[in-house]
């Protein structure tokens, strides 16, 4: 028999099993999985139909839909929130569109972003990190190029309002705030000023800075105070000396001798190290209420007091607890146990050999409801919403490492998801996948339907009957069972 015949029969075949499976059902689901799969989502209300799986699947949810070729790309939009994504490999390539904003990259080293602002300016930028980097827009102000490191002009880029540079790291000058920086070169000699703040520094030399006591004004239109400061170093980083705060009511008085002492003062606290940074250090926190030995900090610590007690010998063990915290592991990183318990929400994870096995829980105090999320790499994840939703995946390459990443759960997932588990306990539906629907089975208050290999075994149950099909040849239908009332005298 040629190839071309065997095609034919095949592409019949298939043909009659969707045709023979919507016959057979009064719902627009068609389950000849993994071949062809249409069904109605469990979690929420829309629907998701599966081509080839796990290579092809398209999924509309609420108003949201999704088309992804896994683990190749994937393509989302959702008109209610006029956001628009493409993944090509992710993270690899992306285009990312919220509104009039978007952005195209390859990884984070070449990209295009732009859009229009709250003025109608539109902007347009254009990145090959970390050497050349432009943008223009409407409001030609706004327009800067540079080019690493020859020269360049850049505003709000890499953490900084404005930078400006000429064959770094001969030159350059940075703005952040109200604080300019010169490096001239970069590191070698800086000298800095802001409002009331002059410093400079030959490194590793010598450096000086001092900023004096202002005030500004809060959204509430009252003064507030901004604490002064004095630093200076010495052959660093053997003499550092810091004074902080000055002008509030919490001046911090810092001075460092390396290797022999370093010591803090303020009115809240108080520190001696000997040693420093790998010796003996004495801390009484005052406003914290405890007092901690470190010998040395963190391999070896000790605490105790109304704000933290603390007990650790790293690698072996550690217990650690405050009002809120609690932090304990033994033998790291083989077991860790922490938990915040801060109204209105109480955390608590537990892990083993960091991501092995992990069981995350965070809980309402106000309105009781809880999260939770566990995961055995490489073989399980489980996850129960705050709405009480559920879903379990085997096997869970991705997602112990990544429990919160859609794009991951999207693109990836799909393809080594070879058992999915999910229940919507406000409709009351679940369902089961085995083999990316060669096996799944759906359940909802009065149905049930089953669909086994391609669609060969099919079975549903209503409340007005059963039907059950084998190879599409119907095998028998029985009707619900009912009683007739019984008649009075």
């Amino acid at each position: 028999m040629s190839i071309t015949k065997i095609l034919i029969i095949g592409l019949l075949s298939v043909g009659f099993w969707f045709s023979g499976w919507t016959a057979a059902s009064d719902t627009n689901s068609v389950i000849a999985g993994p071949l062809f799969s249409r069904y109605s989502l469990t979690l929420a209300p829309g629907e998701r139909e599966e081509i080839v799986s796990p290579f092809y699947y398209s999924e509309q949810k609420e108003t949201q839909h999704t088309w992804a070729v896994p683990p190749l790309m994937a393509h989302e939009t959702d008109p209610a929130t006029q956001s628009e994504e493409y993944d090509f490999v992710y993270p690899i390539v992306g285009y990312y569109r919220f509104g009039h904003e978007y952005r195209w990259q390859f990884f984070q080293l070449l990209n295009f972003a732009g859009g229009r602002n709250q003025t109608n300016a539109t902007t347009r930028r254009f990145t090959i990190f970390p050497v050349y980097f432009q943008q223009r827009s409407t409001d030609t102000n706004k327009n800067y190029t540079a080019v690493f490191p020859i020269y360049g002009h850049l505003e709000n880029r890499l953490f900084r309002d404005q930078i400006d540079f000429v064959l770094f790291p001969f030159y350059s000058k940075t703005r952040k705030k109200d604080v300019v920086n010169y490096n001239m070169p970069y590191p070698l000699y800086n000298k800095r000023y802001g409002d009331g703040l002059y410093g400079w520094q030959i490194w590793p030399f010598l450096g000086r800075e001092h900023k004096a006591i202002t005030t500004q004004t809060n959204v509430l239109h009252e003064k507030e105070v901004n604490g002064g400061h004095e630093s200076q170093f010495m052959m660093w980083p053997f003499f550092t000396e810091f004074t902080n705060g000055v002008g509030t009511t919490n001046a911090a008085w810092y001075k460092v001798l390396v290797p022999l002492r370093a010591t803090y003062r303020s009115k809240a606290r108080d520190s001696d190290s000997w040693g420093w940074p790998i010796g003996v250090t004495h801390t009484i926190e005052r406003e914290k209420q405890y007092v901690e030995w470190d010998a040395p900090w963190p391999l070896v610590e000790f605490a105790h007091g109304k704000g933290k007690t603390q007990r650790r010998f790293w690698p072996f063990f550690s217990r650690g607890t405050n009002d809120t915290l609690t932090d304990n592991w033994y033998c790291w990183p083989v077991y860790k146990y922490s938990s915040i318990h801060a109204p209105p929400l109480e955390r608590e994870r537990t892990r083993i050999m960091f991501f092995l096995y992990s069981d995350l829980k965070m809980r309402s105090t106000t309105t009781g409801r809880e999260l939770r999320r566990t995961a055995l790499f490489p073989f399980y994840a489980r996850t129960r919403e705050l709405n009480g939703n559920e879903r379990l995946q085997v096997f869970a390459i991705l997602e112990p490492f990544f429990p919160t990443n859609d794009k991951m759960q999207r693109e990836y997932a799909p393809v080594y998801s070879v058992w999915r588990a999910e229940k919507n306990p406000k409709t009351g539906a679940k369902s089961q996948s085995l083999l990316w629907n060669l096996y799944r089975k759906e359940t909802a208050p009065g149905t049930k339907k089953i669909s086994l290999l391609f669609g060969l075994f099919q079975y549903q149950s209503k409340p007005e009957g059963r039907r059950w099909r084998v190879c599409y040849i119907p095998m028998g239908k029985a009707p619900a069972s009912s009683k007739a009332p019984a008649s009075g005298h």
